[in-house]
């Protein structure tokens, strides 16, 4: 075998990661699109869906995780009608904003001057303000719908979510038993629970170590490992957050059939509010043409919330700017700077000493010793500890998103019209909570009462409000790892197994249709095979002050070309601002349907005019019981990746051969479902370390091969040991060397001051700098040895071997160094796309389980802690077991 073989080729990409991919069979061939704007944790999405041309916009529903699913809700039913302005009216929504922590804990420090009549529920909105702002509908507002809710996780889960929707119900309508959408936290309310019962069994509980849905800890090299009941690694010495939680497997249990009834008992703290608005240091001021500003602690804080964004894109965007400068003045003119001065134009405020102060004390955080930054989150644990979990039933369970979002500016996704709008601050006042009836009140943790205390057991969330923005519902739900949360996943993706029973005679039908007289008829079926085919999104209309995103129902002639002989090119923003690009061939049928549907229509007019989603769902639950465009989209993206995992022949694949097959199973679906993300900007960085790292590994054969040559010359002639590594030149090996002389020099004074500090603490006299100075010595002639080396394709080693242990550790790294390369051509090929939201979404989880016990894969090399402990009805799944 030759050292120069396989793993010195470029290290690119194999193929096209982004070219033109057959994911499902069915002639869809997704191309490269590119992913917009992303957005952070704290950031929010409208999801509007009301239907075009209508008069009346339809209630807008989201979550509290400011990620929210748009267009795969069915709206075969109306919900309750809301208020349709573009901001609603929080009681007291500001009231805490400008009172400074201190001052609340009666230290008296930075007490505002404002009085607590100018705090109250009009401190950012009057009627001088912009009617985006102005309060829609009374104080009093009536229960939350219930038709229509969101859930989402907690922030740790990282995932990139799409379509989340949570467990949704609705008033059971006499005599006939009422239906509930029963959904995760990670899916939109689509699947009707199906009919089916599960496996009476006799419910077991067992004892697992959880710690609400963190990341599994990297395991330290050479240190033992303590491994959970799930099989997830810990670290060894016990952390104080972590607690035995009893695990409810509701998998063995009686599934109960009237679905209303989610719980019987239900307990928790409520929600835990940010800490109030702390006032600037008084030699911290903005400047306005060229002076400084002395605002009130309520205009301030809303102008630190621009000044921390100021070197980002968001703050050269002209919408971002406008909307928040719109805002910022209506709270100016409730609160004007004390100095009298006019802020009138944006362009002559200047926020740079305000991000220069953060930014100073970003510095000092990251400057604190390990010990100081633990003991901070040990103080923000213990707040915080009441709230991650509640008593459902009598059982422990995690509570999912239990912090209330602080105040600030609205980013959005793409070109949203409101990026850059003021999110009013919570307050008690306006949270709706649901517990148990006879269950303690939970006490808000600052100043305030509930806005209503609510004893509804056919809903699962545990509070609720509404954000002023997008006028969307936030809820707090259960963690993804609860038993309510685990049964709607296990339901909706039996819902779209059961799909493939009905999926032929589905096909057969809509195929008829395609050349129906009925227009409505024809505009359904084509919008059904796109849906079908492509795995579009059903797609609601917009409103003018949303972002223009569509999806198959609610496509317009621009975004669909017709290329001879049959090929449909397809070019619109999808969900989150994504775009969607697609030239796929299709069926003659098809072609001449599409070119019909445009005859005699102009830019902005409706392709499927006939069409709507409420009227494609509704013939979709005629098809079969439960079934929505939603369920398409999940059985589509899990038969697919079944296929494709199972055209892989992995009996002789190494480890990491198995991952990479995997990763580009899953990489097609998330294709298939336009899940794209924009490149890292980080990325070519971070893929230089890795290549770094990468040839570090054929330095250490390199020396090896060095040290057989320097044993015996008969080496040099072995076809395994006598070619060098193509892609290491001497002026890379210097450099290398010095980096590894660098570290190596970095680590020793590193042990030397910790071996003093323990001395210290053991009141012992700690050692002389000339010890240090002796192992630096050292350290240096250890690579003046390797200077002279260079050039000579000899080398001595630090610790002689025998020969047999030298060509056995070659052996190693040269797997090592295929293994690596496997990852770095993997790592690039991904960069955009997003393979976290297909996971936790549409890919049923069964799949992968049974996929890593046939072929020999820890689950934990694929499936993060968080998403172990979202599936564990799924971890327990036979080797067989297919979707």
């Amino acid at each position: 075998m030759s050292s120069a073989s396989d793993d010195d080729r470029p290290l690119g990409a194999n193929g096209n990661p982004n070219g033109l991919h057959r994911a499902n069979g069915n002639g869809h061939v997704p191309v490269r699109e590119k992913e917009l704007s992303p957005m952070s944790e704290d950031e929010e999405l409208s999801v509007p869906v009301p239907a075009r041309n209508l008069k009346r916009k339809k209630p807008i529903y989201a979550e509290s995780s400011s990620e929210s699913s748009e267009d795969d809700t069915p709206l075969a039913s109306s919900p309750t009608k809301l208020a349709t302005s573009a901001a609603i009216s929080m009681p007291g929504a500001f009231e805490a904003t400008t009172v400074s922590a201190s001052s609340v804990n009666g230290k008296g420090k930075a007490k505002s001057n404002v009085s607590k009549a100018e705090l109250s529920d009009d401190e950012y909105a009057d009627d001088d303000a912009p009617k985006r702002k102005r309060a829609a509908g009374s104080k009093e507002k009536s229960k939350p719908a219930k038709k229509k809710i969101k859930q989402d996780t907690p922030a740790a889960s990282g995932s990139d979510d799409d379509d989340d929707t949570p467990i949704a119900t609705t008033k059971p309508a006499a005599p006939r038993k009422r239906k509930v959408k029963v959904e995760s936290d990670a899916d939109s309310g689509d699947d009707q629970p199906i009919a089916k019962k599960f496996a009476a069994k006799k419910p077991r509980a067992s004892k697992v170590k959880m710690e609400g849905g963190e990341e599994p800890p990297k395991a330290k090299r050479g240190k033992a490992k303590k491994e959970e009941a799930n099989g997830s690694p810990v670290k060894g010495k016990g952390r104080k957050e972590e607690q035995e939680v009893e695990v409810f497997r509701w998998w063995d249990a009686d599934q109960n059939g009237d679905n209303s009834v989610k719980w019987t008992t239900l307990e928790h703290n409520g929600v835990i509010f940010p800490d109030p608005y702390d006032p600037l240091p008084a030699n911290v001021k903005m400047k306005y043409n060229g002076k400084d500003l002395d605002l009130p602690p309520a205009s301030e804080e809303v102008a630190t919330f621009y000044a921390a964004l100021i070197e980002s894109d968001h703050a050269k965007d002209d919408t971002f700017n406008k909307n928040f400068f719109e805002d910022w003045q209506a709270v100016l003119k409730r609160h004007p700077p004390r100095d009298g001065t006019k802020v009138t134009k944006f362009d002559l405020c200047d926020f740079r000493p305000m991000y220069e102060y953060f930014e100073a004390e970003k510095a000092k955080k990251k400057a604190l010793s390990s010990q100081e930054k633990k003991e901070l989150k040990q103080v923000k644990d213990e707040q915080e500890h009441k709230y991650k979990t509640c008593l459902l039933d009598g059982r422990k369970e995690q509570v999912g998103n239990f912090r209330v979002e602080p105040p600030g500016l609205f980013r959005g996704r793409g070109d949203h019209p409101k990026k850059g709008a003021l999110k009013y601050r919570v307050r008690p006042e306006d949270i709706t909570i649901n517990i148990g009836e006879g269950a303690p009140i939970p006490v808000p943790n600052m100043p305030g009462q509930w806005k209503e205390v609510i004893h509804d057991n056919t809903v699962t969330w545990l509070a609720t409000w509404t954000e002023n923005v997008n006028s969307n519902h936030k809820y707090v739900f259960l963690a993804a790892g609860s038993s309510l949360k685990g049964q709607s996943d296990m339901i909706k993706f039996e819902k779209a197994r059961e799909l493939k029973k009905h999926v032929d005679k589905i096909r057969q039908n809509y195929n008829v249709d395609l050349k129906s007289k009925v227009m409505a008829d024809r505009q359904r079926a084509t919008t059904m095979y796109f849906i079908d085919k492509l795995a579009l999104r059903a797609g609601n209309e917009k409103g003018d002050d949303e972002a223009d995103t569509v999806g198959c129902c609610s496509l317009r002639t621009e975004h669909v070309t017709l290329e001879a002989p049959n090929f449909i090119i397809f070019d619109f923003l999808g969900k989150d601002s994504i775009r969607y690009y697609n030239r796929v061939p299709v069926e003659p049928q098809i072609f001449k349907n599409i070119r019909i549907f445009k005859e005699n229509k102009g830019v902005g007019d409706s392709l499927f005019d006939r069409v709507n989603t409420a009227g494609l769902n509704k013939h979709l639950q005629s098809e079969m019981k439960g079934l929505t465009a939603k369920v398409f989209r999940t059985f589509n993206a899990s038969i697919t990746f079944q296929r494709l995992l199972d055209e892989n022949k992995l009996e002789n694949a190494t480890p990491q051969e198995k991952l990479n097959a995997y990763n580009k199973a899953n990489r097609e679906v998330a294709i298939l479902c336009n899940h794209r993300r924009t490149v890292p900007k980080t990325h070519d960085q971070s893929m230089e370390k890795v290549r770094d790292k990468h040839r570090g590994l054929k330095y250490e054969r390199m020396k090896l091969r060095h040290a057989l040559f320097k044993i015996d010359k008969k080496f040099r002639k072995d076809p395994e040991y006598r070619d060098d590594e193509s892609d290491i030149d001497d002026e890379w090996i210097v450099s290398h060397e010095e980096a590894l002389k660098a570290k190596e020099i970095e680590k020793a004074e590193k042990k030397f001051a910790k071996e003093n500090e323990k001395l210290l603490e053991d009141d012992k006299e700690a050692q002389e700098n000339s010890v240090l100075q002796e192992r630096i010595a050292e350290i240096e002639k250890d690579y003046k040895r390797l200077v002279k080396e260079r050039g000579t394709e000899q080398a001595e080693l630090k610790r002689e071997k025998p020969v047999e242990k030298i060509e056995e550790a070659i052996t190693k790294l040269t797997e090592r160094i295929k293994a690596n390369k496997l990852q770095i051509i993997d790592r690039d090929e991904g960069k955009e796309v997003a393979l976290g939201t297909s996971k936790i979404n549409y890919l049923d989880p069964r799949i992968t389980a049974a996929w890593c016990k046939i072929h020999d894969v820890p689950v934990e090399k694929i499936f993060s802690k968080t998403l172990i402990t979202k599936f564990p009805w799924a971890m327990e799944v036979e080797e067989d077991w297919k979707f």
